[in-house]
């Protein structure tokens, strides 16, 4: 009883035992902020890639694709058994994506992927992504009246109206034209006739400037009389489209602030507008598709890598345009093979029966799943959260090393009062065990306090974020970057515990030393020490 007596005392007199009591605090509440913020940004890293990607992904590296996908799908199925609960094909090809705004060309390159909706959103979470409400329910190419993204001003007028205006607006400004060259044809006539070649040509070249410049190089007049999958008879856009297509929000569109600093994006392109795909075909004599386009939604998952290379249309429009069927058979190619898998399967198990029925040195296939794809990048967060953690933890190790000199005080202080209680009756172990407790003590004071302060901090860590950025001047977390609308955060019950047990271990280890050399001392020299 007398231990944990004198332990008390000793905790509760000592101002240099609170010191250590605070830096085992921050050290413990700092590793839980870190890796509660670490967690949240991982999950929701994993949930999007995963979301993005199906579990397990067979891509065909041959020009012409990947032929007869029933009958391969068909055989995945004998091999893999009931593991498969879904399963979707699509065609992907590199394409150049081209946005006509205010008489300028803008060019992106982009994944152009055909899919099937309704088969796609069993393997993935395709609509989820998307901005109009209905499309996530059940995805559609066919263009929405309205009802894109209510919570964003930018897209309200998106659909038909907004194609309505524009086609409106252009057809206002080709009356024009057409009046202004009515206009100088009547001047020429009444002048008694026709202006000097020069003249005209200045004339016509002012009109072509007024009316915004011609389609650039990259949709040169030569490209479109080669390209092949011939544009769609004319159309009135007032009520009619185009195929329909999805881009990824970045790909039409730029985050940035308006004057007053708000955070806004700038769109080149919105539901309801016209855009041009360049891609090659599927044929050996490979040559260029040149095919237009009516954007029908836009995607958004929040990874930017996706968001600002993808755009997706209707599987058998594409399979035609890039001329993936057989004239004769009727059979259709695809470029990838997307697998489902039920809960709990083992992926690098299915991974690897695939490849073993499909060898790389038969079929020119790429077997992987959605954790082989972004490999790369979740190793790299597993190692920046693994660094993070062992220089953090130093930081309860320098609370040890000052655990470990208070006790060395303690007992050269207290040496006298050691001997007194040794010559009393006191063991060496006894003796001991009152600084092993009071290192224990620190350790659990200093580690509870930590995790209640680090759970406040977690849970209100927008808050103070925001209190930060008030006071600062500097935003903390930049919404232009991240795409995110708060800090994610997640609270792992095992990270709690094995840095409360680290910090404790790390106090009670501190005070082994001068338990050794306090239970070593003889109670005649203690006695005698001045």
């Amino acid at each position: 009883m007398y231990r944990w007596l004198l332990c008390y005392r000793y905790l509760k007199t000592r101002y240099i035992a609170l010191a250590s009591i605070i830096s085992v605090t921050l050290g413990v509440a700092t590793l839980i902020v870190v890796n509660s913020v670490m967690s949240g940004f991982a999950s929701e890293m994993h949930e999007r890639l995963h979301g993005l990607a199906s579990d397990i992904m067979i891509d065909c590296h041959a020009t012409g694709g990947m032929p007869d996908p029933e009958g391969h799908l068909r055989e995945i199925r004998k091999v893999c058994g009931p593991a498969i609960v879904g399963a979707s094909v699509s065609v992907s090809v590199p394409s150049m994506l081209g946005i006509e705004r205010n008489g300028q060309q803008i060019g992106r390159h982009v994944n152009l992927i055909g899919l099937d909706a309704k088969s796609y959103e069993k393997v993935s979470d395709f609509g989820k992504y998307l901005m109009h409400p209905e499309n996530q329910k059940a995805a559609s190419f066919e263009l929405r009246e309205s009802g894109y993204a209510p919570d964003r001003k930018e897209l309200l007028d998106a659909g038909w109206t907004h194609r309505r205006r524009q086609v409106q607006q252009q057809r206002q400004l080709d009356e024009y034209m057409a009046e202004d060259r009515r206009l100088m044809a009547e001047m020429r006539r009444q002048a008694g006739g026709e202006m000097p070649a020069e003249e005209s040509t200045d004339d016509e070249s002012a009109i072509e400037a007024a009316s915004g410049p011609s389609m650039g190089p990259m949709f040169s007049d030569e490209l479109l009389a080669s390209s092949e999958g011939a544009l769609p008879a004319s159309i009135d856009p007032m009520k009619e489209q185009f195929p329909g297509i999805i881009l990824g929000i970045s790909t039409c569109s730029v985050r940035t602030r308006d004057s007053d600093g708000e955070v806004c994006d700038v769109y080149y392109a919105k539901p309801g507008d016209d855009v041009r795909m360049i891609f090659p075909n599927a044929a050996n004599d490979t040559k260029v598709v040149n095919q237009k386009f009516t954007v029908v939604d836009l995607y958004e998952s929040g990874m930017s890598e996706y968001d600002s290379t993808f755009a997706f249309v209707r599987l058998d429009q594409l399979q035609e345009f890039r001329g993936m069927i057989d004239p004769k058979t009727g059979v259709r190619s695809v470029t990838t093979i997307q697998l489902k898998l039920a809960e709990g399967s083992d992926l690098n198990a299915v991974r690897d029966a695939l490849r073993k029925r499909f060898p790389p040195e038969l079929y020119a296939y790429n077997v992987q799943t959605w954790r082989d794809l972004q490999g790369p990048l979740l190793s790299a967060v597993r190692l920046e959260t693994m660094i993070l953690n062992i220089l953090l933890f130093l930081i309860i190790a320098v609370a040890g090393f000052g655990i470990l000199a208070t006790f060395f005080m303690i007992v050269v202080e207290k040496t006298r009062d050691i001997g007194t209680l040794k010559a009393l009756g006191a063991s060496g172990k006894g003796v001991s065990s009152i600084f092993m407790t009071y290192g224990l003590l620190l350790g659990f004071v200093g580690s509870g306090a930590g995790l209640i302060g680090g759970l406040i901090f977690v849970d209100n860590i927008n808050w103070i974020a925001g209190l930060i950025e008030r006071i600062t001047g500097q935003e903390v977390f930049d919404p232009t970057v991240y795409y995110f609308t708060e800090i994610p955060t997640i609270v792992e019950p095992f990270t709690l515990v094995w840095v409360m047990l680290g910090a404790v271990g790390i106090a009670v280890l501190a005070s082994v030393l001068p338990a050794i050399r306090a239970a070593r001392l003889h109670p005649v020299q203690a006695l005698r020490f001045e």
